[in-house]
């Protein structure tokens, strides 16, 4: 539900109307129009009849959100959300490239592609401390070990974390040492975990469900921010589909699809979506002119020996060349 204020609606004259419903429990959003103001109310308004509202002479009209994702779609936030992490922006034509290993493997390992990849202009280190594994018996990372060596490689370079989270156990951990919470595809759906993560009021980037629909994904991202979350951005990073050529099928037709459902940045994950470490170049450039808001990609520097996902990794040198070309298909996309 969308309150639209009368022009020239005081702030005094609104506060009454925002106390009355968070006092029912309803999630209240400031909605910025050109010349409007208006009230967003997200939760279960089902029993907020319009002579509830009415009673107020500063409202001129009230509109009912069909979408069952208020806080994650543009009608609660018709401007693209730009969000600034760390002094680093993502979102609303601001594009960042988060990049690092699959996994966590030494100190040498990671201050090593932590050094190289923000020389080549990455703006975040993505690297995973607890990693999901298909097998009970792979590499599941060296877990709170690997935070610690994240930290390190954080002080080393100044690049902000990314890495996921499993297990509510470790909340404390995270709010502590990581800048932006990553949950994976495995998880978009833990709606328990989503919702803890969300309290910690913590950038969270949310990964696509293998098999998950574009309105499930901002359904979970829905879940995070009623949470309390304020910066979330989303992450495709492939379906599951029949075909078998790439590890998954990476739906580049998702980031214009978002654009348009959603004010939250979009990124793209090539590494996983592919699944080949000679797809995620071409993948990275259709990624970056479709629109997306930023990449994630995994830059390891011997993928031959790699504990996770050496396959898909990308050596820094290839890594370097790929920035140098995404930047300018980003110039063009500006330009156009």
């Amino acid at each position: 539900m969308i309150l639209i204020l009368k022009q020239g609606t005081s702030e005094k004259e609104a506060e009454p109307i925002k106390q009355k419903f968070e006092a029912m429990g309803i999630i209240i959003q400031e909605i910025k129009g050109e010349s409007t103001r208006m009230i967003g109310f997200a939760g279960d308004t089902s029993k907020i009849t319009d002579d509830d509202v009415t009673v107020y002479s500063c409202v001129e009209r009230i509109m009912r959100v069909s979408e069952p994702y208020k806080l994650a779609g543009r009608k609660f936030h018709p401007q693209d959300s730009i969000f600034d992490i760390a002094g680093r922006k993502i979102g609303g034509g601001e594009f960042a490239v988060i990049a690092g290993p699959c996994s966590v493997e030494t100190e040498e390992q990671i201050l090593s592609i932590a050094e190289s990849v923000k020389k080549s202009g990455a703006d975040f280190l993505r690297g995973g401390a607890f990693k999901p594994r298909t097998s009970p018996y792979a590499f599941k990372g060296l877990g709170l070990d690997g935070l610690e060596l994240l930290e390190l490689a954080r002080k080393q370079t100044g690049l902000p974390v990314v890495t996921e989270i499993m297990d509510s156990e470790y909340l404390e951990a995270f709010a502590e040492k990581v800048d932006i919470i990553q949950i994976g595809a495995r998880n978009m759906q833990n709606f328990t975990l989503l919702q803890k993560v969300g309290e910690l009021k913590k950038p969270v980037m949310l990964k696509r469900g293998l098999s998950s629909t574009i309105d499930e994904l901002l359904m979970s991202a829905e879940y995070v921010i009623a949470g309390g979350a304020s910066q979330v951005i989303l992450c495709e990073r492939g379906i599951r589909t029949f075909e078998t050529a790439t590890r998954n099928t990476l739906d580049l037709s998702a980031v214009p699809v978002l654009h348009a459902k959603t004010h939250l940045p979009v990124v793209v994950d090539p590494s996983h979506a592919t699944g080949y470490a000679h797809l995620v170049e071409s993948m990275s450039f259709a990624a970056a002119a479709c629109g997306a808001d930023g990449l994630i990609i995994e830059v390891h520097n011997n993928p031959e020996k790699a504990l996770c996902d050496g396959a898909q990794s990308v050596k820094p040198e290839t890594f370097d060349g790929l920035m140098k070309k995404v930047k300018k298909i980003r110039e063009c996309v500006k330009n156009s």
